[in-house]
């Protein structure tokens, strides 16, 4: 699943998608039917990319990354506004091991409508780019030919000027 690019803001429902970044902060579109605009200031908003966020668990932290992929494979998501109960035992089968006492309902909710907005997205079914290096032969480095040394600005101007100073050879003529 390719989440890059993807972003939570705080104070802003849904989800966010960066198109740019600007010197204080990004330019975000929503990912509903709106796609409205938004310029989020990164010393005023809480941004935080998905492909980032963990779940606390009780031997480790989970990444949402891998808590949306069971998702997928869920027989049936239950809708964000479902009981807190009912949200728990669901978590239960797709973040096996996250910490019931550090994770509220509130972060259940939020985790479940995300997945109802991304389900249905092209990215959501894209894989990440392979990121392993792969070898390339190396060509040999081309031979350097030798090049004169660069001339400082300072000893580009007191040249002309020293070739002043000294004394002019005569150059004689022959007829």
């Amino acid at each position: 699943m390719n989440l890059r690019g993807i972003v939570s803001v705080s104070g802003k429902p849904g989800l966010w998608k960066a198109l740019a970044q600007n010197k204080t902060g990004f330019i975000l579109e929503s990912l509903d039917a709106h796609k409205t605009k938004l310029v989020a200031n990164l010393s005023t908003a809480k941004i935080a990319a998905l492909d980032e966020i963990t779940i606390f668990g009780d031997e480790g932290d989970i990444k949402l990354t891998d808590v949306l992929e069971r998702m997928k494979t869920a027989k049936s998501v239950p809708e964000a506004k479902a009981e807190g109960k009912q949200l728990r035992d669901f978590f239960r089968e797709v973040a096996p091991g996250h910490d019931e006492e550090k994770v509220y309902a509130s972060d259940m909710k939020k985790i479940v409508s995300w997945y109802h907005i991304l389900k249905d997205m092209p990215l959501f079914s894209e894989e990440l780019p392979d990121e392993t290096v792969t070898e390339e032969p190396v060509a040999e480095p081309e031979p350097v030919k030798e090049a004169k040394a660069a001339k400082s600005p300072k000893e580009a101007k007191a040249k002309p000027a020293e070739e002043a100073a000294a004394p002019k050879k005569a150059s004689a003529k022959k007829k």
